[in-house]
């Protein structure tokens, strides 16, 4: 039996770029735009995951996945939904000030669950409709709509009401009780929050919001490894599927004589490193087996397994190497690196793929799976479930990768320069 070749580095990324595109086109409601927040039966739309959607839209006209005409579509019904959704104190509106809540039914797009107003999800859902604004650049009255639409939803959020005393932003608010009472203190996904709601032109975070941020940073020397940490992938990603961070720094990066991109590749190196030295010996980790971030989970239980006592979790944000983490790999998460350490980010693909070929579904990546859970027969604990947030990252940090498309798009729209400006970046693509 002669063995089929092996895929080039391309191929093996096109699959699974386009089957996390396709996720998109499956979990959509053409009457709003609203696509949902895991694939399974009855769950909400997620606005962070439109704001993916919208991106990645774009990737799919590049990529011949998706017409343009199709694209533009569907930016647009999303847009106008949005646009002239219920934006008032109500219970169940879809937003207010100007920021829409976390999750949203996927029929009538008014919130559930007691959902919290959210800024970063907010600021997601915004990432995606000013990249679809700058990209529908056509003379058209479609394209026009379009552009007007997502300049019109920005400028009406007011990012002075949802922040501190004119210091940081809060996390989110809700109309039972006011402001969630924590607000953003330690490195997070929350720069591209800061970029848009600096770069407003009409009701702007104040000038000072983000060094007041920035002094709540934790600097760590991890494996002789000096960068600035937080435990889970996604915080390392999320910003950056938008924003090219090259050669670009902000008063406390310079000062460390880095910046944000250099910081993510650290992060990466880091993890695999955990991985490799395994400190808590769970089943499958090493140099090419690696990934901790926010997910899915086996659940809340504890069990003996040859004779120690482990715990799981069910959805947790995971991190290494402080933890918490329960052997639990986000393979999404490893591949959504590939711009930092793309040597890194191949090899941990092809391993699972021939180690653990059962996690990988119509050559979609899982959310998680856990080696070290028993298991009845061959294989581990894998999700069940595929989660919009997943695949969009993946979707957005393929591309970057292969054509720095997202990156090039983002680099033209006025706002997100403004607001990086405001927060004191300089160098780069921003001289």
């Amino acid at each position: 039996m002669v063995e089929a070749p092996a895929k080039s580095d391309d191929d093996l990324l096109d699959g699974f770029q386009r089957a996390a595109f396709n996720y998109f086109v499956e979990h959509y409601n053409p009457t709003n735009g609203l696509v949902a927040d895991v694939s399974r039966v009855g769950a909400p739309a997620s606005i962070a995951v439109v704001g993916f959607a919208l991106t990645s839209y774009l990737v799919g006209v590049e990529r011949g996945w998706m017409t343009r005409a199709e694209a533009a579509t569907r930016a647009l019904t999303t847009l106008r939904f949005f646009g002239d959704s219920d934006q008032s104190q109500a219970p169940d509106a879809t937003g207010y000030k100007g920021f829409f809540y976390h999750f949203l039914d996927m029929t009538s797009g008014r919130r559930v669950w007691q959902s919290e107003l959210s800024l970063i999800d907010t600021t997601l859902l915004l990432a995606g409709m000013m990249t679809a604004g700058v990209y529908f650049s056509a003379d058209t009255l479609e394209e026009i709509e379009i552009r007007e639409r997502a300049d019109a939803i920005y400028r009406r959020v007011d990012w002075q009401w949802a922040s501190a005393d004119g210091g940081t932003a809060w996390q989110g608010w809700k109309p039972e009780g006011g402001f969630l009472h924590y607000g953003w203190e330690g490195y997070s996904e929350g720069t591209i929050l800061y970029a848009l709601g600096l770069g407003s032109p009409s009701r702007p975070l104040s000038a000072a919001s983000y060094g007041a941020w920035t002094a709540t940073y934790q600097w760590e020397n991890i494996y002789d490894c000096e960068f600035l940490y937080a435990g889970p992938l996604f915080i390392h990603q999320f910003s950056h599927a938008w924003i090219d961070f090259r050669a670009i720094r902000d008063p406390f990066m310079r000062e460390k004589g880095s910046d944000y991109f250099e910081n993510s590749a650290r992060a990466t190196y880091v993890q695999r490193e955990y991985a490799r030295r395994n400190p808590f010996s769970f089943v499958g980790y090493g140099a090419d087996c690696w990934g901790v971030s926010a997910g899915d989970g086996p659940g809340f239980t504890t069990l003996e397994i040859d004779g120690r006592k482990r715990r799981f979790q069910g959805y947790a944000a995971r991190g290494a190497p402080y933890g918490p983490d329960d052997g639990t790999i986000s393979p999404s998460a490893a591949l959504a690196s590939l711009p930092f350490a793309p040597e890194l980010a191949l090899s941990c693909m092809r391993h699972i793929g021939a180690c653990y070929p059962e996690v990988i579904r119509e050559g979609r990546l899982p959310n998680s799976f856990n080696p070290t859970w028993p298991a009845d027969g061959p294989g581990s604990w894998v999700s069940q479930d595929d989660f919009g947030l997943d695949q969009g990252v993946l979707v957005l940090m393929i591309e970057n990768y292969r054509s720095g498309l997202i990156w090039s798009l983002t680099r033209r729209c006025p706002y997100i320069g403004a607001g990086l400006r405001r927060a004191g970046f300089t160098g780069g693509w921003l001289s």
